[in-house]
């Protein structure tokens, strides 16, 4: 799998400890925002929602690992665009209740509030139960089938109520979108040269 992790600026101290957690687990991982608080430039929430937006609509990372301060904001934020199913994390409960109800590619975590002992332990055991089941495969098992026609049925409704990836690219701020993809090495590590024709790479084409 690959998973991308994206800190933005109010948790970027808690990036090693994510990176941490995640490290050893066979997984390929992209490294791709903020690593030190008060670094500049800075990414915030609304940076980093859109970013993770564009790292799954390009189909250049599975899974989207992000969060703030309390968890919400990224939450929102990447949950304005299409394609797009977050979760709010906050326990390993949580990781393993919302891969097998939910099936989904994204996780915003609380990385300030009540974030002190042992919580990169915590990351860590959220990490071991979010890939220890099967993602979408209904919990409980009498509920599986209702769970996974749900699932299909948010997909569904979030594909008739949002815009094309590309054409939300070209109503946003211009400054928002120049902010996110021009963060040191963001388009390297969205793999930009590669990327096969599409109009969403298109849309981007302008701040290579």
């Amino acid at each position: 799998m690959k998973i991308v992790i994206l800190s933005e600026t109010s948790a970027a101290d808690r990036n090693a400890d994510i990176m941490a957690a995640l490290e050893g687990r066979g997984h390929t991982l992209i490294n791709a925002g903020m690593k030190q608080n008060g670094a500049k430039p800075e990414l915030t929430y609304i940076h980093t929602g859109l970013l993770g937006a564009l790292f799954l609509n390009l189909h250049v990372a599975d899974f989207v690992v992000g969060g703030c301060g309390t968890g919400q904001g990224f939450l929102n934020s990447v949950l304005q665009y299409p394609g797009v199913a977050c979760g709010h994390v906050l326990t390993p409960l949580d990781a393993w209740l919302f891969t097998q109800i939910n099936g989904g590619n994204c996780i915003s975590l609380m990385l300030n509030q009540a974030y002190g002992w042992a919580s990169n332990v915590n990351l860590k055991m959220i990490f071991d139960a979010l890939f220890s089941v099967e993602s979408g495969i209904g919990y409980p098992p009498h509920r599986k089938e209702s769970q996974q026609n749900s699932r299909k049925v948010l997909t569904a409704v979030s594909e008739s109520t949002h815009l094309a990836m590309h054409e939300i690219i070209q109503k946003l701020p211009e400054q928002i979108v120049e902010e996110a993809l021009t963060y040191p090495g963001m388009l390297d590590a969205l793999g930009f040269d590669q990327l096969p024709p599409s109009a969403l790479k298109e849309a981007i084409q302008k701040w290579r």
